[in-house]
């Protein structure tokens, strides 16, 4: 894909989706930190009904501690691989109370550093909580753009990577934004709705879903 496409495609997303922000909902950093760290293969909307509950009784480093992993995971139970997630929680509490005051911290590598907190999460949070221009790359933007060809790349670091280098500055803050509503309501895994696609004649997905509508 050329540059003017590429353009062409981040203008359109940018009209469309003019302050895009995540669906995942919070008051403080260290909710978004849980609540993205529980979004891992689940939804939005079921970290959403299980963080209304528990952010009720604990939302802080100190208070999940006091509820305790067994408490917590009744909370979490609901949601994927929420053992795991409970002990990266648990584990997250505590450094964040020994080492950082019980904040989260504003750096890239002491968030990577966090249990359960790989590249994705650390780059959402630097971008919504911090305003860093980071991009970070889910399933929904890995799969745009390879689909659209915008930025191919084999695993989620080289899309990252040539999408850093790609993204123009003016749209790197709400770029990931815009792919994953993109993916997420439009291009979706099974079959795309190219019909309502927004960049349906500069997108370079060779197998299109369109059909002409009378």
């Amino acid at each position: 894909m050329n540059k003017q496409k590429r353009l062409i495609i981040l203008t359109r997303l940018q009209n469309k989706y003019t302050h895009p922000t995540t669906e995942l909902i919070y008051t403080t950093p260290f909710e978004f930190l849980i609540s993205v760290l529980l979004s891992s293969k689940t939804t939005d909307v079921s970290v959403n009904k299980v963080t209304e509950k528990l952010y009720k009784v604990a939302n802080t480093p100190h208070s999940i501690l006091a509820l305790g992993i067994n408490n917590l995971k009744m909370y979490l139970h609901t949601i994927g691989l929420f053992n795991r997630k409970a002990e990266y929680i648990i584990k997250i509490c505590h450094i964040l109370i020994t080492l950082y005051n019980g904040e989260v911290p504003n750096n890239k590598i002491a968030l990577e550093s966090l249990p359960g907190v790989g590249k994705k999460t650390t780059n959402v949070i630097l971008n919504t909580i911090f305003k860093w221009p980071t991009i970070a790359v889910d399933t929904h933007v890995f799969r745009v753009c390879n689909r659209t060809r915008f930025a191919f790349g084999t695993n989620v670091n080289l899309v990252e990577k040539k999408l850093l280098t790609l993204v123009p500055k003016k749209f790197k803050f709400y770029c990931h934004n815009w792919f994953i509503f993109l993916g997420r309501y439009t291009c979706i895994a099974r079959k795309p709705h190219c019909n309502f696609c927004i960049i349906y004649d500069v997108c370079e997905f060779k197998k299109k879903h369109y059909k002409l509508i009378k």
